[in-house]
């Protein structure tokens, strides 16, 4: 079996000596050349032969053009440079981490630990009413200085793997008025870690966190909020930690902005210090003013409640007599309002106190209200005013049925039996009923005087029956209704006018109040 061959070389590999081997035979053919004694020894070796055959080779190489030997060794340098600084920096972390202790914070017993944060906004939003928090994604940079990690290199930076995070002393921060967070691992930990030199690390998460927006609703849907993102360290207090805002402080993309029913007006920093058992500690804390936009609700809420309120107004311009109609009105527009009124709570928290849409609501409601009590007042006075009540003309027309009233008149020795009755006469249109007035004489046939005194009564009293009047009140008009009909708008415009002045200036002022960045 023949040996395994050799990949051939070119005659610059074979020729290409390190530079240290080069550096020892220039070295020692001086000295073979300047110094006696070991002049006589290698003459001994044969050394002078190989010296000057090996700066021949040296000489031969070096005469060589650059660019061959660039390109052809080029990355073999640049990996050999590459190879000896992940060396220095493999040795430079053994060395830091060589008994290193994690638990232990920066400082400890000298000095309070610094810990300098600012935040980048990715994307703000959705913000839920009815649980009262909002979602905000952020870059979160923390950024503190440890003296065991200082270190000498070729590099003033070192970028290190998010795994380095779990050796070493980080800050233990966390969000106060978080409901919950969510630290991204897709594809890998979403974190960022550097060290420099002088010991100063830079620590970056991409967090994702749903906290708590106290909010105000008495203003509401005109409503101005500011919602807190509060953080601090969980165990130690001021003493030993604390936080500070960098240069940057905070900072929100000018796309990231997920609200559909708000508007980021702005935000702005502080710090505070909070008491408690165990002793006292920095607050960082990050308001963003939010004021809500209205046009939702005006198209879902304050249009058709102000369209009811119109609609429940129509009834005024019918007459008093369409009982059916009126109470059409009334009464859906009175439902209609009720189911608004359900509908735009069910999008709001159950709170004990009337919102600004409450009171416009509230108000729509009782103008609604006032125009069905209004059509109950006149249809009640209108009946009263009538001058007949059905029964009661009935039970009259059968009793002067049986009992006509006979007039006596003399004439001519001729007595004429006139017998007057009133019959009830209703017209086609139903209206008030009049009493028309028909009188049927019989003329009786030629008798004695004496027997026609014998049958008269002896005197009889002529009776006058003044019918009742004709009161024509079919498409009539109250004055009730002539009043309403001006009433009712001008208060209701007067109620508008007043409601939208007071909350747009209100508005205005809250947003005057906020303070700038």
């Amino acid at each position: 079996m023949p040996p395994p061959r050799l990949p051939a070389r070119s005659f610059q590999d074979a020729l290409r000596l390190p530079s240290r081997t080069a550096l020892w035979v220039w070295t020692f053919c001086w000295l073979a050349l300047l110094h006696p004694e070991v002049m006589a020894l290698t003459r001994v070796w044969a050394i002078p032969p190989l010296c000057v055959t090996s700066l021949g080779i040296l000489l031969l190489v070096y005469a060589l053009p650059a660019e061959g030997l660039a390109q052809k060794h080029g990355p073999d340098i640049i990996d050999d440079d590459n190879k000896d600084n992940i060396t220095i920096f493999t040795r430079i972390l053994d060395r830091l981490l060589d008994g290193y202790d994690n638990r232990l914070r920066p400082g400890l017993g000298d000095t309070v630990t610094e810990v300098k944060t600012n935040i980048y906004v990715t994307s703000f939003g959705p913000v839920s009413d009815t649980d009262m928090e909002y979602t905000i994604d952020v870059f979160f940079r923390q950024s503190w200085r440890d003296e065991r990690l200082k270190f000498d290199g070729p590099m003033k930076i070192l970028p290190l793997n998010n795994l380095l995070a779990s050796k070493i002393w980080t800050p233990d921060t966390f969000f106060h008025n978080g409901k919950k967070s969510v630290a991204h691992n897709m594809t890998t930990p979403n974190k960022l870690l550097r060290l420099v030199d002088n010991g100063t690390l830079l620590y970056t998460m991409r967090l994702t966190i749903h906290a708590e927006c106290p909010m105000h609703l008495e203003d509401f849907p005109m409503d101005v909020h500011a919602c807190p993102l509060k953080f601090g360290s969980y165990a130690y207090t001021k003493t030993e930690v604390i936080y500070t805002w960098t240069h940057g402080k905070v900072e929100v993309a000018e796309e990231g902005s997920r609200l559909n029913q708000y508007d980021l007006l702005g935000h702005n920093v502080g710090r505070d210090s909070i008491e408690s058992s165990t002793g006292t500690y920095i607050v960082m804390t990050t308001y963003f003013h939010l004021k809500r936009k209205i046009g939702y609700f005006v198209i879902q809420t304050y249009l058709p409640c102000i369209m009811t309120v119109i609609l429940s107004q129509v009834s005024f311009w019918l007459n008093r007599e369409s009982v059916p109609a009126r109470t059409v009105f009334g009464v859906t527009t009175v439902l209609t309002m009720t189911t608004l009124s359900i509908s735009a709570r069910n999008s709001l928290p159950k709170v004990a106190y009337a919102t600004a849409m409450d009171w416009f609501m509230a108000v729509c409601y009782a103008f609604v209200f006032s125009a069905l009590i209004e059509f109950a007042a006149v249809n009640y006075f209108t009946k009263r005013s009538w001058s007949w009540d059905g029964k009661k003309v009935l039970e009259a027309q059968e009793l002067k049925k049986k009992e006509p009233v006979m007039l006596a008149k003399k004439t001519n020795n001729t007595y004429n039996i006139v017998g007057t009755t009133y019959a009830l006469n209703i017209t086609k249109e139903p209206g008030l009923p009049t009493i028309a007035k028909s009188a049927s004489a019989t003329t009786a046939t030629p008798v004695t005087a004496a027997a026609a005194a014998a049958a008269a009564p002896p005197k009889v009293a002529r009776l006058e029956e003044k019918p009742p009047e004709n009161k024509k009140t079919y498409n009539s008009v109250s004055k009730v209704d002539k009043m309403s009909r001006i009433v009712f708008p001008v208060l209701f415009t007067i109620f508008n006018m007043v409601y939208w002045a007071t909350y747009v200036n209100r508005e205005s002022a809250i947003k005057g109040m906020i303070p700038k960045e």
